[in-house]
């Protein structure tokens, strides 16, 4: 079969990256001279190439979603990936993309542009969802799989998901989309902009001209706090921390007393120097640009010619970065536009976040969906 697009392949420790060699045009417009997408896989592809599974990933993580033969280290979504397991690989050939725009091995903002030799930072073109969507056909193109088995979306990577949907209304027989939303509401867009505000404002930002030796640390510190927050839910941090106190960073002005702020802190020092800040704000304000029904009548008009057979949607109550709400409206649109679908909501305390540590809960209500479709 022969690629609409120039692209070449290699594999380093498991990961793949496929180098698209032209220029990649982007939805709101500018380009690159090229992009890398760096993907993994698990499972054998069948002899029809009809049992794949995509997942599109949410803002952070990488392609890395379980371990595998060449990279043993446990993946962000171990627990959920492998053979027998809720995506059980010994019936889907499961794949994971790295998103576009992120630092994670596929191009974003923190790459070198090659036709300056300097990183791109600021002069990367605006990122939307549907880019990041695009990206996801290539490979699928790349591989020779013409109709996923299902598209398997958490958070932003559900987003990226419904635009794949949108673009190419019958890539995918059924769909799973987890806490996640057809458009940005504005309490999940405040939260995000005060994110970029954190790190804008950092005097080391130096509009985009940092160095490593120069970092914005405090601005990126100040923005994971928030994000935390807003990942996770305050019945769980009553339960989790109550008001017990304990002392591992005093040395900020006022100190840290209590062991909800060394949790924060902690979480922030092992972010900031592992993700590249414009990422970070090229990704964020693409989730926030993002509306399925841009361009239709109403979000209904938008979901009205998607080809999937079957849907489930689950959201957790404590979610107030996306609220059910949002999910409830997916699956509402997807019934009225003929699709088979089911919204399961969970009980878990953990937020926006439950998806990558309820397991209890999570695991049975993917297994319960996944092991049913072909």
């Amino acid at each position: 079969m022969k690629l609409s697009f120039k692209a070449s392949h290699h594999k380093e420790d498991g990961t793949h990256f496929l180098q698209v060699e032209e220029p990649f045009h982007f939805w709101s417009g500018g380009s690159i001279p090229a992009v890398t997408l760096a993907y993994e896989t698990w499972g054998e592809l069948n002899e029809d190439r009809s049992n794949a599974i995509l997942i599109l990933t949410g803002l952070s993580p990488n392609a890395h979603a379980a371990s595998n033969g060449e990279n043993p280290e446990p993946g962000w979504w171990e627990p959920m990936i492998g053979p027998g397991k809720a995506i059980d690989t010994n019936r889907h050939h499961v794949i994971c993309l790295n998103s576009l725009g992120s630092c994670q091995g596929s191009t974003g903002p923190g790459c070198v542009n090659p036709e300056t030799g300097e990183p791109y930072r600021l002069s990367f073109p605006d990122l939307t969802i549907q880019d990041i969507a695009r990206t996801a056909a290539m490979v699928l193109e790349y591989l020779q799989i013409d109709q996923l088995r299902a598209l398997v979306g958490p958070s932003m990577g559900g987003m990226s998901c419904l635009a794949l949907l949108r673009q190419d209304p019958g890539i995918a027989r059924h769909f799973l989309g987890i806490s996640t939303a057809a458009r940005a509401e504005p309490f999940a867009i405040a939260i995000r902009s005060l994110q970029r505000e954190m790190i804008v404002r950092d005097p080391h930002w130096q509009d985009g001209a940092y160095t490593e030796e120069d970092w914005p640390e405090t601005g990126m510190r100040m923005a994971r706090k928030l994000g935390m927050l807003s990942y996770r839910s305050e019945p769980e941090l009553r339960q989790r921390f109550g008001r017990s106190q304990e002392v591992h960073f005093s040395e900020r002005l006022f100190g840290m007393h209590f062991s909800v702020e060394s949790y924060l802190e902690n979480a922030a020092r092992k972010f900031i120097r592992n993700f590249e800040p414009c990422c970070y704000l090229f990704l964020s304000q693409s989730i926030d640009f993002f509306d399925l029904s841009e361009g239709y009548a109403d979000m209904q008009d938008a979901f009205a010619d998607l080809k999937i057979d079957t849907a489930k949607v689950i959201g957790v109550h404590t979610d107030y970065l996306w609220p059910p709400h949002q999910q409830k409206e997916i699956a509402d649109c997807l019934a009225k536009a003929g699709v088979e679908s089911e919204l399961q909501l969970l009980d878990s305390i953990q937020g926006h976040d439950s998806f990558m540590v309820d397991y209890d809960r999570f695991i049975p209500a993917v297994a319960e969906y996944l092991d049913h479709i072909v």
